[in-house]
């Protein structure tokens, strides 16, 4: 069986590329997805960015919605610390009509310190996140819901637009630090594995994930989502020359961000070659891809690959030829092992 397979919206760019260029190319790139055969499409979501642009998360999926197909659409991540639990909840279930029930509600706590500000975040954000985790859940799943915290107050209150998918569409909860993974394991319908850690550090990760879900009394996922960074080359030498540039910038950035100090055993504060090295990134011609990829299947035992394609300031040409080597020379390639997680 081959694994599902997703795409993680590139909407992150230099302030020299239009608004509207990006979202072009989100739509572009769902529809040209959608042609070839894969199953997810997501996008991700940060404030006050800085040293990028980056279009919002929750318009976005209403529009390339229309170029999906028979695509899930996933909020990978919407900062629920950050947000209202109850506009959230509300999106989701619009979102959830929109696509037919194909949403796919990605959520995370968040990690650096200029969107907390933004937001005027209390010190306990672990706690802020849970509860509007809790609310969060419960508006979903049509309960009356009496709560107060940050930024809400409800009264038996019930969302006015439930989602179609019942009791309400799973939720995927990021994690890089081991604390966070066990707290998706305990709260989350499944984790979204971090495209950040190499694959000793992935390998570690999982093995607590699936320990901290049985302790947790939770049964085993149906899903185990792992996202990574790929450029498909015409070979090994030419994916290297034409993805480093943006790849090696876009993690310089994620230091800068603060991404390295949330992990738990595998920085990200290192040169290039001690950077990709142990298979963090996977950067090759399509036989490279195919043996890395076939790797992380094996050890991980997970069934869903979500591929970042294309970085800040890549050119649109080759985004898409890296979109399309891995749909026709890598993708037909792949088994899900023994042992993955089994669909509901």
């Amino acid at each position: 069986m081959e694994p599902r397979i997703g795409i993680f919206l590139n909407v992150q760019q230099p302030d020299a590329v239009a608004p509207d260029e990006i979202a072009r190319q989100a739509v572009a790139h769902t529809a040209l997805c959608r042609e070839l055969g894969f199953d997810l499409v997501s996008a991700g979501q940060h404030f006050v960015t800085g040293v990028f642009q980056m279009l919002q998360t929750m318009p976005l999926p209403g529009r390339i919605a229309a170029e999906s197909g028979d695509m899930r659409v996933a909020t990978n991540i919407a900062l629920l610390t950050l947000l209202n639990p109850v506009e959230l909840a509300e999106n989701a279930a619009t979102l959830d009509a929109i696509t037919g029930g194909r949403l796919v509600l990605g959520v995370g706590l968040g990690y650096r310190p200029e969107e907390f500000a933004a937001f005027d975040l209390p010190e306990k954000k672990v706690r802020v996140f849970n509860e509007k985790m809790d609310v969060l859940k419960r508006l979903l799943a049509g309960e009356e819901v009496t709560a107060e915290g940050h930024g809400y107050r409800l009264e038996r209150a019930r969302l006015s637009v439930l989602p179609l998918q019942r009791p309400r569409p799973p939720i995927w909860l990021a994690a890089n630090a081991d604390s966070a993974v066990r707290r998706a394991a305990r709260t989350a319908d499944t984790w979204t594995v971090n495209p950040h850690a190499n694959l000793g550090e992935l390998k570690r990760q999982i093995a607590m994930f699936h320990a901290a879900r049985a302790e947790a009394g939770q049964p085993p996922v149906t899903e185990l989502p792992v996202m990574k960074e790929i450029y498909v080359g015409e070979d090994d030498a030419t994916a290297e020359a034409e993805a480093r540039p943006y790849l090696q910038a876009k993690y310089q950035a994620y230091v800068q961000w603060g991404q390295s100090e949330v992990m738990s055993q595998d920085r990200l504060d290192r040169d290039w070659e001690d950077l990709k090295a142990g298979g963090r990134f996977v950067l090759g011609g399509p036989d490279t891809c195919v043996r890395e990829l076939q790797e992380h299947l094996d050890e991980l035992r997970c069934d869903t690959l979500i591929f970042r394609f294309g970085w800040s300031g890549m050119p649109d040409e080759l985004v898409q030829a890296n979109i399309r080597r891995f749909a026709e020379a890598v993708k037909p390639r792949l088994r899900v092992a023994a042992g993955a997680p089994a669909p509901a």
